[in-house]
């Protein structure tokens, strides 16, 4: 079974900036142990800009995105030197794999970051992915880990996504706030009402917090991955975890996973606007599995060509589907709301009867 397990820089580093060498190696253990057990794990680890704080004796986190480049260029080496050297002692060998928002946007790209890592499994080396900091800009940025995380699960199709994190779980409420909190085992999905819950709260040296985990969920979920948050402080969990005890919260999956080209679709790449579309179109979509035809188009948003991606939303602002277009926003202003009948009369030629093909469409609800 394939595995991705997310470790973020408060578990590398507990209280302080620098990298916690007696972390990092209860990690190693807890993954090696994984591997014992016949899975195929992929390590997806923050942490570089935290070892580069710590080695330039920085407290806060900076702001501003050149420093946070260069300090990822100072704190690289020191993280996969620690990863080097426990995994090392145990026998086992890493690859280090940095990447950017542009190898799951570009489709070329998107393979060969596949075939790179499952080669690397098949090989029986343990890659471990972070971000590309150091020539990341905000136009191609993740945001954090965590949804870099649920990208590689999809990527390469995982079965499992594990988030390490400093708490048991999700709770009802901050069990910081209020240490009577009940832990939440289960979860089927992810609504709006949960996503208000988990709120903010990154740390002083990572960006994440449990909004964003569970944005991350999300898109694991809806790719059909199962995905267990589990406290990244206690070793072990992970063995039992695996070995079928109840531990942390486990967001369980419908029975539906979508195939590799729809998942690129879904979470590699960017949209680039919105259709807003009617009922009819709605209803034809989401229960006939039908495409989205001129006729069903209430309004466009955003500028986007032929074969970019864009959400498909309800009157309400509702995402409901993300396809490739057949048409650019300009060529759908002139045929929204018209019968594919009329296309050619109104733009003098005709690419396609459909605005999205359902072969390009993936749903989101």
């Amino acid at each position: 079974m394939k595995i991705v397990v997310k470790v973020g820089s408060s578990i590398l580093t507990d209280t302080g900036p620098s990298l916690k060498p007696s972390r990092v190696a209860a990690v190693v253990r807890d993954i090696c142990q994984a591997l014992q057990m016949g899975h195929q794990v992929v390590l997806v680890s923050s942490g570089a800009i935290a070892a580069g704080m710590g080695k330039l004796g920085l407290r806060q986190r900076p702001r501003d995105i050149r420093l946070k480049q260069a300090i990822a260029a100072v704190g690289q080496s020191s993280l996969m030197w620690a990863y080097e050297k426990a995994f090392q002692e145990a026998g086992r060998k890493v690859a280090q794999v940095l990447l950017t928002r542009e190898d799951f946007t570009d489709k070329p790209r998107y393979i060969n970051s596949r075939n790179t890592i499952l080669a690397l499994l098949d090989l029986g080396v343990v890659p471990v992915v972070n971000e590309n900091d150091t020539v990341s800009v905000e136009e191609i940025r993740f945001g954090d880990n965590d949804q870099l995380a649920a990208l590689v699960a999809s990527l390469i199709g995982a079965s499992r996504l594990v988030i390490l994190s400093d708490v048991d779980g999700l709770y009802e409420e901050d069990p910081r706030r209020n240490p009577k909190a009940r832990l939440i085992p289960r979860v089927k999905e992810i609504t709006p009402e949960l996503l208000r819950q988990a709120g903010g709260g990154a740390g002083r040296v990572g960006t994440g917090g449990m909004y964003s985990k569970l944005l991350a969920a999300r898109k694991a979920m809806q790719a059909g991955i199962v995905v267990n948050i589990i406290n990244g402080h206690k070793e072990g969990l992970l063995q039992a975890l695996l070995q079928g005890q109840q531990v942390g919260t486990e967001f369980q999956p419908g029975l539906r996973r979508l195939p590799a080209r729809k998942g690129w679709i879904a979470y590699g790449l960017r949209a680039q606007g919105k259709l807003v579309i009617d009922e009819g179109a709605k209803e034809a979509i989401l229960k006939r599995g039908k495409s989205l035809l001129p006729s069903g188009v209430l309004a466009v948003e955003g500028s986007f060509k032929k074969g970019d991606a864009v959400y498909c939303v309800d009157a309400q602002g509702r995402r409901l589907a993300k396809g490739l277009v057949n048409y650019s926003c300009q060529e759908i202003e002139r045929i929204k709301g018209r019968k594919t009948s009329e296309l050619e009369r109104l733009l003098g030629y005709r690419y396609s009867d459909e605005v999205i093909h359902r072969d390009n469409l993936v749903l989101l609800t």
